[in-house]
């Protein structure tokens, strides 16, 4: 059944995005599958009407998300469980729908958010995980967490992150304000947890290349600050692969009522290659 009106709903998914070549659309021939394509595709089915989805970060071919927040508005009236089941009948098993709500036509996806978060996982073990290939970043030598966590509270705050770019990328300014760039280890996995109001292409990548030379002891803070403060791309270290990158959600205005982003650990009793990890707000 259809109304007359079209209706706004905000949706919550995760990926596993070794699976896609990022999350956007792309152009016709390209030959390659986006979580995009495959959600509108399964909404499209079910509202029986094309439908366009607008997320709040485009993650790139490799990464994943434990929370996507998107929308989409529909003209079709189903019952919110209708949506979740039908449209996970009709996905691949990389990707589910976690939850579904309606919002105001005040709500966007991508512009009404204040902050992002994403986590990188990162294993520091001399043998290269295979349980945990394509979800987890790796690195065969010890990592010092205390000169790490130092170097990325340099981080913290509104500046140029030009060093931390990549060259492709379009954004208009390099100027990104970091809320919070936090480390914690369990055993040999390190959890980067990064917000910032927005972030560059590749952004975080960079970074985590740069922090991983500190852990190493090839850069030291003096050497870590001048880079950044460079402003120059070629300066850094290279781009971290994109395996360990988690999106984990969106910070809105409380009056959307859309769940808050999560955060990626191990919880006490957890084993350190235990898949999916625990996951709270």
């Amino acid at each position: 059944m259809n109304a007359s009106v079209k209706v706004r709903f905000a949706l919550g998914l995760e990926y596993d995005g070794s699976a896609f070549a990022g999350w956007q659309t792309q152009p016709a021939g390209a030959g390659v599958a986006t979580v995009q394509d495959g959600v509108q595709a399964a909404l499209a089915h079910i509202a029986a009407h094309p439908i366009e989805l607008v997320c709040s970060g485009r993650t790139d071919s490799g990464v994943h998300s434990v929370q996507q927040v998107a929308h989409f508005d529909t003209l079709a009236v189903r019952p919110l469980q209708a949506w979740i089941r039908g449209l996970n009948s009709m996905l691949p098993k990389t990707i589910a729908v976690r939850w579904v709500q309606p919002v105001t036509d005040t709500f966007h996806a991508r512009h009404s958010a204040l902050e992002r978060r994403y986590t990188y996982v990162l294993c520091a073990d001399p043998v290269r995980p295979s349980l945990l290939r394509q979800r987890v970043g790796w690195v065969h030598k010890s990592l010092d967490i205390v000169t790490m966590q130092a170097a990325a509270n340099t981080l913290l705050g509104e500046h140029d992150f030009s060093s931390f770019r990549a060259s492709e990328c379009q954004a208009k300014t390099p100027i990104r304000t970091v809320s919070e760039l936090s480390i914690t280890q369990q055993g040999n996995m390190f959890f980067f947890h990064v917000q910032a109001n927005a972030f560059l292409h590749h952004m975080i990548r960079n970074i985590i290349g740069a922090l991983v030379y500190v852990g190493h002891g090839r850069w030291d803070q003096a050497e870590f600050a001048r880079v950044f403060a460079a402003k120059d791309r070629k300066q850094a270290a290279p781009t971290f692969w994109p395996d360990g990158l988690y999106y984990c959600g969106a910070v809105y205005p409380q009056e959307h009522g859309i769940a808050a982003p999560v955060r990626l650990g191990l919880q006490s009793g957890d084993s350190v290659s235990q898949w999916p990890w625990s996951v709270a707000v």
